[in-house]
């Protein structure tokens, strides 16, 4: 079977997408892990799959590079809205893309009649344990997380997908390859977790590194950058209904949590190149 595809990054959180906007595509897990190796594949950080909606003008079916899907991806939402845009499915300022996480609204970035980037409405950030889930009884900051003898008090939100927030003074020194399965893999997390280690810049500027569940470490995460926020916030580090910058290895996002708990993204998004493959 031969599949169209288009590559296309966020951040540099990139992924393969396919089109399945006028007939659909089913592949295996096998085939999605083949598609996303960086060295026999086309490379990614997974597969998106943008298919048909009856209630938005897409929808995000999204895998990671092992296999298993995800809810929700911010850097691959604003690559949907941006594509259903420059290919002509939905040509208007405000796009709406289904998740199974819900809806997503889209204000769309447009530069020369092109979709370069959006503001995304992520909705309300998810603070109770029981729901982010984490199998902790108390709240949701600094929950202790006991790895390798030591203890990590992490801030746990969810944004579609869970997430497990440190502050650190040194986000460099952070042996991530070694410390993000570990937390991934953490049975406090019973649906793994996406690990990010943050450096506190200023109240609007935040530095970060991130070890995704089922991906390993990637170069941006837009829930990642939400969550973050969110946690600083929490934390005192950050005001309320204000940008804040989030330096990643890949870029920067500007993210801002207010008060009635919703959380804006702001970010680019970018078409690098298109091809068929044999599956």
């Amino acid at each position: 079977m031969t599949v169209e595809f288009t590559k296309m990054h966020g951040t540099s959180n990139d992924y393969v997408y396919i089109d399945c906007m006028t007939g659909d595509i089913i592949l295996t897990k096998e085939d999605i892990i083949k598609l996303s190796d960086r060295h026999t594949g086309i490379g990614g950080d997974g597969v998106i799959f943008i298919r048909k909606s009856n209630r938005a003008d897409g929808f995000m079916d999204m895998y990671n590079a092992d296999g298993s899907q995800s809810a929700m991806c911010g850097n691959g939402v604003r690559c949907v809205g941006a594509y259903l845009y420059n290919h002509g499915y939905a040509v208007k300022d405000e796009i709406t893309v289904d998740t199974p996480s819900g809806i997503k609204t889209l204000t769309m970035h447009v530069e020369d009649g092109k979709a370069v980037g959006a503001t995304v409405d992520m909705g309300k950030a998810v603070l109770d344990c029981a729901d982010i889930p984490v199998n902790y009884d108390g709240g949701n900051i600094d929950v202790p997380v006991m790895i390798d003898g030591g203890v990590y008090r992490a801030t746990c939100v969810s944004m579609g997908n869970p997430h497990a927030v440190m502050f650190v003074d040194d986000v460099e020194s952070i042996d991530l390859g070694d410390i993000g399965p570990k937390f991934e893999h953490h049975l406090i997390f019973p649906e793994r977790v996406n690990a990010e280690f943050v450096r506190v810049v200023s109240d609007t500027e935040i530095e970060m590194r991130v070890w995704e569940r089922g991906t390993g470490e990637t170069l941006a995460c837009g829930t990642g950058a939400c969550a973050v926020v969110v946690a600083a916030v929490l934390k005192g580090y950050c005001p309320y209904d204000t940008p804040v910058t989030i330096q990643l290895r890949g870029g920067s996002l500007i993210i801002e949590y207010s008060r009635d708990g919703k959380v804006l993204m702001t970010g680019d998004a970018n078409e690098v190149f298109s091809g068929t493959v044999e599956i």
